[in-house]
């Protein structure tokens, strides 16, 4: 609860330090990083620190919290903060580190607002810190809390990797020593960590794309990114036999509940419904499912094998595609969802590039589909939840 003190304080200066965040979110991690640089060491991305996207990412969920707070300073934005505390607990994130990200943070607010900050304002901040660090610290307890074990990072050992599709790649891992495994959700991902080529340690995320329910299997596809430093070593260097480290499954784009389902993805977006997918054809589920996929073109396409023959074992489950290039017997260019038949009351799940994902939710709003049962899940830094929210 934001107090009656802070509220007005906050609303004063909020277009103030939001016009700012673009300065203080860089500030905030070259003065953390070069003070601890221990954290670029197997938890914050390097890459994403070079190209500005994590600092996009806490910018934005700072101004959201704030915002939020004060339209009603009894509530938080709920769906915001579980987003993050699934990337958090996928990275190990602990209680202690939000301390020292509140004290590096909070000398890069007091240089880039030194023209105005006061007193007051800066504990008016400090107060939405740690209304949103607490929040996130108890979400983040509970999610520790359903693992089936207390370990951040397990060895499993690749038994397979298979190409899919042009450019990406199907690995397929067995645990390699007798940590008990944590049963995934369709849809949720692992953190995988490596060395990179000059040692440092490096972490990414990647959608499990089939067998989530297993025990003895995790199962994840992804597309070579030749401008990034994981997938190019998981790629070019990581063979069958290797050990490689995975943490427990996270991510809050799951799919529950009942009624018809609308998978609607583009590219290497189509793993996390792949998993969802196999999920359905395993169960023998009776729900409506429509598969709606955008691709390059019918060899790009890199779960195209398994979603085919998913969308075959469920009964009266329909596909449709769209390429790029001219494919006989399906649609050509970007996907459009004039002209297809949503199932009344169904969830639709996006994934795929942001631009692709904010078109095809905007004509299923336009379709009647309530935003509420429209989920996403975006690869990295969720800085659209952030900056739509705000």
């Amino acid at each position: 609860m934001l107090s009656e003190k802070s509220r007005p304080l906050i609303a004063a200066t909020l277009p103030l330090v939001g016009s700012r965040l673009d300065a203080i979110a860089p500030n905030f991690y070259s003065r953390m990083l070069t003070a601890r640089p221990e954290l670029l060491n197997g938890l914050f991305s390097r890459a994403n620190q070079n190209n500005g996207v994590q600092q996009k990412a806490l910018a934005g969920s700072i101004a959201v919290f704030a915002s939020a707070l004060i339209a009603d300073p009894d509530l938080v934005p709920e769906t915001m903060l579980s987003r993050i505390a699934h990337k958090h607990t996928a990275l190990g994130i602990t209680e202690d580190q939000y301390q020292i990200v509140y004290k590096y943070l909070f000398e890069a607010i007091a240089e880039e607002l030194a023209d105005v900050i006061t007193a007051d304002i800066a504990q008016a901040w400090t107060e939405v810190y740690w209304l949103m660090a607490d929040a996130l610290i108890k979400i983040e307890k509970g999610l520790y809390s359903r693992q089936a074990n207390d370990k951040m990072w397990m060895p499993w050992t690749v038994v397979e990797k298979n190409r899919a599709g042009t450019d990406a790649v199907t690995f397929v891992l067995e645990p390699a020593d007798a940590t008990p495994v944590t049963t995934a959700r369709p849809g949720q991902f692992v953190s995988v960590r490596v060395a990179l080529p000059d040692g440092l340690l490096q972490c990414r995320q990647y959608s499990l794309s089939a067998d989530v329910e297993s025990t003895t299997r995790r199962v994840f596809t992804t597309k070579r990114d030749d401008g990034g430093e994981v997938s190019p070593v998981l790629h070019r260097d990581v063979a069958v036999g290797d050990v490689v480290e995975l943490s427990n499954p996270y991510g809050d784009v799951t799919l529950d509940g009942e009624g018809p389902v609308v998978f609607a993805t583009a590219g290497i977006g189509c793993t996390p419904s792949a998993s969802a997918l196999r999920s359905l054809a395993t169960s023998g589920t009776d729900r409506e499912v429509l598969v709606l996929h955008a691709e390059r073109n019918l060899e790009a396409w890199a779960l195209r094998e398994q979603m085919t023959l998913d969308v075959e074992a469920i009964p009266g489950a329909k596909l449709q595609l769209w390429f790029e290039e001219p494919s006989e017997g399906h649609h050509k260019g970007f996907m459009s969802l004039a002209g297809v038949d949503l199932p009344a009351d169904s969830t639709v799940f996006l994934c795929g590039p942001l631009p692709f994902m904010k078109a095809i939710r905007n004509q299923a709003i336009d379709a009647g589909v309530p935003a509420t049962k429209i989920h996403y899940e975006v690869f990295g830094s969720d800085f659209w939840l952030a900056g739509a929210a705000a």
